[in-house]
C-alpha cells in the first residue's frame, strides 16, 4: 500500500471506531442502577469513584452521548467492585471525566 493509502485507512478505521463504544458494562456492572440523589436518601454512601475515557481520538471530539455512555458503564463497573448496587453522578463531564457516588440500596 502507498502512504496515501495508509492514511485513508487510518482515518476510516478511527471514524470507525469512534461508532462503536469500547467500555462495556459487565455482567455484575450491568444490574447496577443510576438514580437521583432523591431516589438514594435511604441508601448507604459507599464512596465516590472518578472515571475517564477519551473524548477525542485523533484531535476528532467523539460524541457526547457515546463518552458519557462510556463514562456510565466505567462507573458501573466500579460500583459493583465497591459491592455497590446504585450510582449517582456528582459531576458534569468535563473533558471525558465524571464522577459518581456508589451507594448500597439493597435492591
Amino acid at each position: 500500500m502507498r502512504k496515501a493509502e495508509w492514511i485513508y485507512f487510518a482515518v476510516a478505521m478511527l471514524v470507525v471506531g469512534g461508532c462503536t463504544p469500547w467500555v462495556k458494562a459487565t455482567d455484575a456492572g450491568s444490574t447496577v442502577t443510576v438514580a437521583t440523589f432523591e431516589q438514594v436518601k435511604a441508601c448507604a454512601n459507599l464512596g465516590k469513584v472518578t472515571v475517564t475515557v477519551l473524548d477525542k481520538v485523533a484531535f476528532i471530539p467523539r460524541s457526547e452521548e457515546q463518552v458519557s455512555g462510556e463514562l456510565e458503564n466505567m462507573a458501573k463497573n466500579s460500583a459493583a467492585e465497591m459491592s455497590g448496587d446504585t450510582i449517582v453522578a456528582v459531576s458534569k463531564v468535563t473533558d471525558g471525566e465524571q464522577a459518581f457516588n456508589v451507594y448500597r440500596c439493597g435492591k
